[in-house]
């Protein structure tokens, strides 16, 4: 599309004087509406607002590129404004702000926006574009800046149509996680410098509305090398036995010329593509932490929105029963003692049960790709379903035998059964990579799937095991506590509940905590459950608190998981802070379990009581002490997150 078409003149504003991001926001807005772009400025705000609570449109260089489409749109319009202070719009960059994009499309306009937003990324990565529109006084300079650029562009494009044949060509594929500015910043920022070292190239754009100036095979066949400048995955096989470097989408934008002379200078890793890859492979090998960063943060954010949508709609289950009455001598049953809130739970918990297998199955796709999925997802339903095969009692005081039973191994058993997955589909791909062409395609629909289910399987049945023996003596040991210090019994379960965030130890303190409810419902509840819960609930509060007090430790997109953390926090949903736990575990869990240790022990020292095994702040009315129970929980969360923040290290 052309841009000049939609970036309108007369609600263009050259001197905002807004001075913070949501205040920029409304200006704009309201000058669309004046102009009649815009008929509800609600709506429309709306939709701006739910596109930033997803990732800031604050690019970085000083531009931001806020966007929606919905109904209140009349015609889509682009808006240009210009602060001539700057403004903190929480920026990828952290930087000010001063070039503002507004793009506002119709409902029915189809990827109006999205198209309006590639164009606009590629003439903002030309060099001195933002400048000419910062030294812009009046909307027909803003036109001519845009106009002056489209020439130069139709004229390059009739110097180089094709490859030259006596030029170095080479081949690209950008894409960005949402598939719009980062994709095109990148694909211009390649092309830019590739003009000036006199290298022709031709760029794949993988974008929110589809691939474009997609590579041929004859584009591959004559390119010198591939450059893949990309956050997910991209269509890998056909650049097999090809010179490859593989880097972030920011690289293309701020590395490009180092990119290129990879390629140029014979520096590049051929790559050799596997079975059923389809993903963004790296050409360097990376270090064994590294890689296992890589595959355990593949399985957790796959993992996180069921973790997320479950946990919250558990939550809404026992505010539900809270709300409408649950007779005292039925407390055990709270979540799902009226229908309504039998329904929540019921759906929660479909949500939930996909959580362990989700992590363990898409660890090993990490490692092992699709042939390691299935065996992957088997692992974590047995480290869930807690299936182990040992010496088990027929009875208390029975004689032994070899037979299945539950035990399960929960986040810490998915952990393991996920690389045990990964790992052994690499060791059959391996064992049976001489098979006979002709057998070959078995390979990825029957003998991988097969033989990787069944041996990790088996495997897995072992896993559990060890597992199983962990959980038993924490709980013993948990029953020795009890009743001789309160205050070290609940510093004790507070801190298993940071310990692995959903995991056996955990789940052990957990355990046992929904053990002590039956005999103390008459006597007030269990202090027991009431450490259990506010130690449960410190790690995730504490997420929000580091990222709130320590910003430039933290990218955006951690900054805003803060954010949810708050309700996962006080949904009493532990496994929220995971993601962080995982990603810095010696900064982070430590931290974590000081503060849910000092959360339980002062619940032990005031003798709180709770009467309800689940719930967070929903079910706070059932607890002895609200207030104080809630101030405990806060206390608690400061001090990790402070100790968390402290500890971390600047992004």
């Amino acid at each position: 599309m052309k841009i000049q078409d939609v970036l309108k003149k007369d609600v263009m504003l050259l001197d905002l004087q807004a001075t913070s991001k949501e205040a920029v926001i409304d200006e704009m807005i309201a000058s669309l509406v004046e102009k009649g772009y815009v008929t509800d400025f609600d709506v429309f705000k709306t939709g701006i607002m739910n596109r930033e609570a997803q990732t800031t449109t604050g690019l970085g260089d000083g531009i931001a590129m806020p966007h929606a489409k919905n109904a209140a749109v009349k015609e889509a319009t682009v808006l240009f404004a210009k602060s001539n202070k700057g403004v903190d719009y929480a920026s990828l960059d952290g930087q000010p702000t001063d070039l503002f994009f507004m793009i506002a499309a119709p409902e029915g306009a189809n990827d109006t926006h999205l198209a309006a937003l590639a164009e606009l990324s590629k003439y903002l990565m030309k060099a001195g574009f933002a400048d000419r529109l910062r030294a812009a006084t009046n909307p027909e300079e803003v036109i001519a800046v845009f106009d002056t650029a489209e020439a130069a562009d139709k004229a390059a494009e009739e110097v180089v149509a094709a490859p030259s044949g006596d030029r170095p060509f080479i081949v690209a594929v950008t894409a960005c996680t949402t598939g719009i500015a980062h994709t095109y910043m990148a694909e211009e920022a390649l092309k830019k410098q590739a003009a000036e070292m006199g290298v022709d190239i031709k760029v794949e754009t993988n974008g929110a509305s589809g691939v474009g100036n997609k590579l041929t095979a004859e584009d591959i066949k004559n390119a010198a090398g591939v450059i893949i400048a990309a956050d997910k995955a991209v269509d890998m096989p056909r650049f097999n036995g090809k010179p490859l470097v593989s880097r972030p989408v920011a690289a293309g934008i701020k590395q490009a010329e180092e990119l290129i002379n990879i390629i140029l200078d014979g520096k590049a890793s051929t790559y050799t593509a596997t079975e059923g890859a389809a993903t963004v492979e790296s050409s360097e090998k990376l270090s064994l932490g590294k890689a296992f960063y890589k595959h355990l943060m593949s399985g957790v954010s796959q993992m996180l929105p069921f973790v997320i949508g479950g946990g919250i709609l558990i939550a809404l289950a026992f505010l539900f029963d809270n709300l409408l009455g649950v007779p005292s001598d039925s407390l055990g049953s709270l979540g799902s003692y009226n229908e309504i809130a039998a329904m929540f739970m019921k759906i929660g918990g479909a949500a939930f049960g996909f959580m362990l297998p989700l992590l363990a199955g898409y660890i090993a796709y990490s490692i092992a790709e699709k042939p390691g999925l299935v065996a992957g997802f088997v692992a974590g339903a047995i480290a869930s379903s807690g299936l182990a095969f040992g010496k088990i009692p027929y009875a208390a005081g029975g004689e032994e035998t070899l037979a299945l039973a539950g035990v399960s191994s929960g986040f810490l058993g998915a952990l393991v059964g996920g690389f045990l997955a990964g790992g052994v589909v690499l060791v059959l791909r391996n064992a049976l990579r001489n098979m006979p062409k002709s057998l070959q395609g078995l390979n990825a629909i029957l003998l991988l799937p097969l033989l990787g289910t069944a041996i990790t399987g088996f495997l897995m049945f072992f896993v559990n095991i060890p597992m199983a023996a962990i959980n038993t003596g924490m709980n013993n040991f948990l029953a020795g506590l009890e009743g001789s210090s309160a205050i070290l019994l609940g510093l004790v379960l507070g801190g298993m509940m940071a310990v692995d965030m959903g995991g056996p130890v955990n789940k052990a303190a957990y355990v046992f905590g929904t053990g002590t409810l039956a005999a103390t419902v008459a006597d007030g509840g269990s202090v027991a459950m009431a450490a259990v819960m506010a130690g449960g609930m410190v790690p995730p509060l504490a997420v929000f608190v580091a990222t709130l007090l320590f910003k430039n430790k933290f990218t955006q997109e951690e900054r805003n998981s803060g954010l949810t953390n708050i309700v996962m926090g006080l949904s009493f949903i532990t496994e929220g802070a995971i993601p962080f736990g995982a990603a810095d575990p010696a900064r982070a869990i430590p931290s974590f379990i000081a503060g849910s240790a000092l959360a339980g022990a002062l619940v032990g020292l005031s003798g709180i009581q709770l009467m309800a095994p689940h719930g967070g702040i929903f079910v706070i009315a059932l607890t002895s002490n609200p207030l104080l129970y809630i101030l405990y929980v806060l206390i608690g969360a400061v001090v990790s997150g402070i100790l968390y923040g402290a500890l971390r290290q600047a992004k």
